[in-house]
């Protein structure tokens, strides 16, 4: 049996604003925009994976309840929502440049007793983002 991910989903509460981050300063590549009753997702990925994020609504049910769509979109507001890590082969140089974009630094690029350098950021809707680089030995 061969199982691969195919995609994960990230919530953000505008798309616009996601889709700047992820396609101008991450440099994935749009795949999939859709709307549906109100709602709209985006499909993002990089150009070297078949793996896709979709940037999602934070509560992605055309029936929730309004108070549970409130209590997602709190949720999102306060960064309580997972988010990703990516791989790169230059964590520092990636910092640089999501640093660049004005995003919110968690964590400065730093050597993990793991075996990875990695940094981490929130994206425009407060997810947590990790880069990380396997240590050269």
């Amino acid at each position: 049996m061969d199982i691969k991910l195919s995609q994960c989903f990230i919530a953000v509460d505008d798309h616009d604003v996601a889709l700047a981050f992820y396609r101008d300063v991450l440099g994935l590549e749009v795949r999939n925009d859709v709307a549906f009753e109100g709602m709209r997702w985006v499909t993002v990925g990089s150009p070297a994976q078949d793996v896709e994020i979709v940037l999602e609504p934070p509560l992605a049910d055309p029936n929730a309840a309004p108070a549970d769509r409130q209590a997602m979109a709190e949720l999102l507001a306060k960064g309580l929502l997972r988010g990703v890590i990516f791989t790169t082969d230059d964590v520092d140089a990636t910092f640089e440049r999501v640093q660049a974009s004005g995003a919110d630094v968690l964590q400065e690029p730093m050597d993990q007793p793991y075996g990875v350098r990695d940094c981490a950021f929130r994206d425009p809707a407060g997810n947590m983002l990790r880069f990380t680089q396997p240590r050269k030995q």
